[in-house]
Parts: structure tokens; C-alpha cells; sequence
């Protein structure tokens, strides 16, 4: 059969006299023919470029979803439209041995970038969890053993594999390259930045100003996570909004190395079960993605009546359409226990999707009160420390003593406030650690 094309060809040769052998007639139904073609081809092209441009909004909005800033905005999304594979990175410091959902909001933004083809990059920092990060704080954070972080560390990746996909996901420690940097190359990091804008930061200006300390190893905590992104070639760096310092200084500290100034998207900073600050263990405020999930439902039933939709937005897998429905419950004046029921279901079942809801609450939805979970220890004499460690009510003796310097842990009742004393415990003691996690002692 011969193309339209070509027939359109010879019809154009046969109406200027080239090719008498065709008819005129011919000609002009095959010019008719191809005009149709043509249209069709056009509609074609320009709906797959519309499906193209869909495809390429939608997968914007996926990566973007809840991001409060990011520089530079325009340059990140040509990049995501031309299709470039980006190495996404996420640094995270084991200071403790959990992560609770504060952590998840920028593992939950890395994830959907894994999802959508980039190379999710977790940075394990564990040089900077030594220093302490000086974002947000108005003290200097009290210096971590190499011991103390790597106990923190142990537990890290396994809980974060409840959000990543483990295979796709690139690892790094700090240690791979700060354990063999030479004071020389310390000179050199150091000299790429100045003190002035250093301390122009909003937390050391506000020490500053307040005549409150600032140490010079806390000046080096910018620079080393800026350098991480040296170290991976980072296209993209992702964190909460309290970083957004640090990763401006990446941005400037690539350009001094000769690298592309990766882009940044900051996320929000979710706030704990006190509704006022930002979820954190040594707040007490927390609900940890390896809790158990009697724990993690009693906790998330704890969340404020204002912090229902954003809980949903920002740490489950609720999609928007689900957002929309549970705001418009509300707005109609469904109680906000039922719908707080609904929000905490959906976490326990997104960290223990094979747990039994009957495990955790009441046919009903109400929540399970706590009950002490019976631990067996072997006999002989300890400290606190080491007794809270082996109930599984702590992750570290580091953590059992800051929690007894905030009062949190109870002991036959008993205020802790020493966590070195030696004790011998015996058949029925009861540990508690605030309000949600008991345990009784069965000793051998």
C-alpha cells in the first residue's frame, strides 16, 4: 500500500503537470487524505505533550507534597521535568535510639522521591550527632560519646526501612570520610566560610545578644553537614524547617568545591503531643515508629483536637481526597474523637500492619489503658540504669539518666532520681516510664 505521503507527493507532481499518468481526481482526494493526517497527527502529538505535561505536574506536586520552602524552586522542577535522575539526600543523627514520627515527615518526603525514580541518599551523621545540632537551641547541647551514638545508630536503619525501600536506598556514615581528614583539609573546610555570617544565624545571634555561650565546635556542625553534601554529590537536600541554615551552607560550600549548589526543600517541623513544641524525646511529647502498638494507639488518641488534619497530612499515608473528607467530618461537627480514633488507627497499622486491632484497643475504638507488660530479668544486683535498659523501658543508660534528671521514671512508685544506685530486684517490682510505658519484673 502506498503512504499517504507519498500519495500526497505524487498528487502535488500530478496537479503541476509532472505525473500526467495520475488522475487529477486521485490527487486531490490523496492531498484531502493527508490533510486529515495531518490534523490527526497534530491532535496526537499535542495530547500525548499534555499528558507529558500531567504526568510531570503530578509528579511535582507527589514530591513537593507539604514542603514549605525550596531553593531554588524553579531549577528543581525543570530538572524533575526533564526526566534527570537526582540524587536526593536526607541526613539524619542517632542521638537516641528512636525515631518517632517528627523523624518521618523528611523520610516520608525522601521516600516519595525514591518512588518517583531518584536515589534516596541517607547520610547516618555520626560525627555531628557528637557536636549536637545548634539549630533551635538557645544552650549548648551536651557532647555524645562515639559510644553513645553508635548505640543510638544501631536501631536507626532498621526502623527506617519501615519507610524506605532498603534495596534502592544509598547509606553513608559520616566516618567514611571525616575518620580520614587531615587537619589540613579541616583548615581548608574552614576557610571556605566566615565567622561573621556564621554567627549571623538566628540561634547564635539570639545567644549573643542574651550573652549566653556559644562554643567553636558548634560552629563546625554547619560545615560538616554541608560537606556531607560535597562528600555524595547531592543534587538535593531535604530537612525540617529548623535546618534551613545548614543547608543554605551546603548550597555555598559545594560552589567552593567546584560542585553544582544542590537544590533544598525544608519540610514542616511536626509538633508533639503537647501541641506546642516540636515532637522530641527529651520532651516526653513523642510517639516512636517501634513502640508497641497498644503504646503508639494510646499516644496518638493524645493528640490534640487542632493537630488531627496535620497529623494526617504530614505522617500518614492518607491520601487527599481522605484529608478533604476527615476536614469536612469535622466541619460538620463529627465528634473529634472518632475521627482521632480513625488518625490513630491508620499509624499503628502503617508501622504493625499484621498487629490484631484487638491488641491494641476496644472494639469500640477506645483506647486499651495502660498495662504492665510482664519482663523476666535474672537475679542479682544492677544499676537503675541497667534495670531500666533490661526491662526495654530505655534504649541506653545515657537515655535512663536523662529521663530520671526530668523525673520520668517511676520505681515501686518511687521517683527515680539516681540512676546509679545499685539495686537487687525482686519478684513483682514495677518500672514506669511516664505515662505510657509499665512494666512488672519476674525475676529468676
Amino acid at each position: 500500500m502506498v503512504s499517504t505521503r507519498i500519495a500526497a507527493s505524487r498528487a502535488n507532481r500530478c496537479l503541476s503537470g509532472d505525473t500526467p499518468s495520475i488522475t487529477v481526481e486521485f490527487a486531490k482526494k490523496a492531498q484531502d487524505l493527508q490533510k486529515i493526517v495531518d490534523i490527526l497527527a497534530s491532535r496526537l502529538g499535542n495530547g500525548s505533550i499534555k499528558r507529558q505535561q500531567t504526568l510531570d505536574q503530578d509528579t511535582w506536586n507527589a514530591v513537593t507534597a507539604a514542603a514549605v520552602e525550596i531553593v531554588d524552586g524553579a531549577h528543581l522542577k525543570r530538572r524533575i521535568e526533564a526526566g534527570d535522575h537526582l540524587r536526593v539526600k536526607l541526613g539524619l543523627d542517632p542521638t537516641k535510639p528512636d525515631i518517632h514520627l517528627g523523624h518521618t515527615v523528611p523520610l516520608r518526603a525522601l521516600q516519595r522521591y525514591q518512588a518517583h525514580g531518584h536515589q534516596a541518599i541517607l547520610i547516618i551523621g555520626d560525627w555531628t550527632a557528637r557536636i549536637g545540632d545548634p539549630s533551635g537551641q538557645n544552650v549548648t547541647r551536651p557532647q555524645l560519646t562515639k559510644q553513645e551514638v553508635e548505640e543510638a545508630a544501631k536501631t536507626y536503619l532498621d526502623q527506617a526501612w519501615k519507610i524506605l525501600e532498603k534495596g534502592k536506598t544509598e547509606v553513608r556514615f559520616q566516618s567514611e570520610w571525616f575518620d580520614k581528614m587531615r587537619l589540613e583539609e579541616v583548615v581548608q573546610l574552614t576557610s571556605r566560610y566566615t565567622v561573621a555570617r556564621m554567627l549571623a544565624r538566628e540561634d547564635f545571634a539570639k545567644r549573643m545578644k542574651e550573652n549566653r555561650p556559644v562554643s567553636l565546635h558548634e560552629t563546625l556542625y554547619p560545615l560538616l553537614q554541608a560537606f556531607d553534601s560535597v562528600a555524595v554529590r547531592s543534587d538535593l537536600e531535604l530537612g525540617g524547617t529548623d535546618q534551613t541554615f545548614n543547608l543554605l551552607v551546603g548550597r555555598d560550600i559545594q560552589e567552593a568545591y567546584g560542585q553544582p549548589a544542590q537544590d533544598i526543600q525544608t519540610m514542616p517541623l511536626l509538633e508533639g503531643l503537647d501541641g506546642v513544641q516540636k515532637m522530641s524525646k527529651s520532651l516526653e511529647n513523642y510517639i516512636g515508629i517501634d513502640e508497641p502498638p497498644s503504646v503508639m494507639y494510646r499516644k496518638a488518641m493524645a493528640v490534640p483536637d487542632n493537630l488531627i488534619l496535620r497529623y494526617l497530612e504530614l505522617v500518614t499515608d492518607a491520601g487527599p481526597d481522605q484529608i478533604a473528607g476527615e476536614r469536612q467530618a469535622l466541619a460538620k461537627g463529627q465528634n473529634p474523637r472518632e475521627v482521632k480514633q480513625r488518625l490513630a488507627e491508620r499509624i499503628v497499622q502503617q508501622f504493625h500492619p499484621d498487629a490484631p486491632a484487638e491488641s491494641y484497643r476496644e472494639s469500640g475504638g477506645k483506647f486499651r489503658s495502660a498495662e504492665p507488660e510482664t519482663v523476666s530479668l535474672r537475679a542479682g544486683e544492677r544499676t537503675i540504669a541497667e534495670l531500666f535498659l533490661e526491662a526495654g523501658l530505655v534504649g541506653s543508660k545515657s537515655e535512663a539518666r536523662r529521663l530520671a534528671g526530668q523525673r520520668g521514671l517511676t520505681l515501686n512508685d518511687q521517683v527515680v532520681n539516681g540512676t546509679d544506685d545499685k539495686v537487687t530486684p525482686a519478684d513483682g517490682w514495677v518500672l514506669r516510664r511516664g505515662n505510657h510505658r509499665i512494666a512488672r519484673l519476674s525475676v529468676s
